[in-house]
């Protein structure tokens, strides 16, 4: 089974006992979640797409890990202006793994 979920403004595709890194949420190590935007679901070759999401589906996750990316230098400059800047930057992350992919019911046509 496969599904399409939303967070964070992206879109995932995920299956059972995948691992994903997503952006940032709230929750320990060890912590159950729930993505209840789920935007299209396939179960043996028939697809589901929502409109805009699909009905009494969610998919349960458990979070591994809260961390940080690695830094990307940010480095501006204007030539002949003696104007440069340089920031670093390090966007944080959540990583899941994927336990259940639940419907409760489903109507595939």
């Amino acid at each position: 089974m496969i599904a399409v979920i939303k967070t964070g403004g992206k879109q995932y595709l995920v299956k059972e006992k995948n691992k994903i890194k997503i952006e940032k949420i709230d929750g320990k190590e060890g912590d159950q979640v729930e993505f209840t935007d789920v935007l299209l679901l396939e179960k043996n070759k028939h697809v589901e797409v929502g409109k805009p999401l699909v009905k009494n589906v969610k998919v349960i996750g458990k979070i591994l890990k809260q961390g940080r990316y690695d830094k990307v230098i940010v480095f501006k400059y204007k030539a002949k202006k003696r104007q440069q800047k340089k920031a670093g930057h390090r966007q944080h992350f959540t990583e899941v793994e994927i336990k259940d992919i639940i419907l409760s019911w489903l109507r595939i046509t």
